[in-house]
């Protein structure tokens, strides 16, 4: 486990086939979804070529920082990585719960919203990446 964190690009490298797999099998699925009165729409083979871009981009940052002897934030890696798989998987697991009943609209309503903050906590954990990017080049190794 300490080598996935001294070493981040060795869980979002690997992760990218896997993603583009899932995309791939999910056919011509989509994932939609309803806030404030507008749906959106996305076909999930779209959604995973873009997370596997992401995760290729993440995956080559932490790489090339490691490549260049920089010092990544362990404390940041554990955010990073706990919020990037963490909240994907958890929002994953929640879509599973939606009532296709007409009469359950709330409650729906409600697993919307809790969905959309998991998802919207995910994205703001990002910001974590940059910031662990630049501390790994400011706090270089001197080999």
């Amino acid at each position: 486990m300490n080598s996935i964190i001294d070493k981040p690009h060795l869980i979002f490298l690997p992760a990218i086939p896997i993603i583009l797999l899932i995309g791939f099998l999910s056919g011509d699925s989509i994932l939609d979804f309803n806030i404030a009165d507008t749906y959106y729409v996305i076909a999930s083979n779209d959604l995973s070529k873009f997370l596997a871009m992401l995760f290729a981009i993440m995956g080559l940052g932490y790489w090339i920082i490691k490549r260049v002897n920089g010092t990544l934030s362990v404390r940041l890696n554990w955010f990073h990585i706990g919020l990037t798989f963490g909240g994907t998987i958890i929002a994953l697991i929640l879509s599973q719960f939606y009532r296709e009943n007409i009469m359950e609209f709330e409650f729906n309503n409600g697993l919307t919203l809790i969905i959309s903050l998991v998802i919207l906590i995910t994205i703001l954990g990002q910001i974590i990446f940059p910031i662990n990017i630049i501390y790994g080049i400011l706090n270089k190794k001197n080999h």
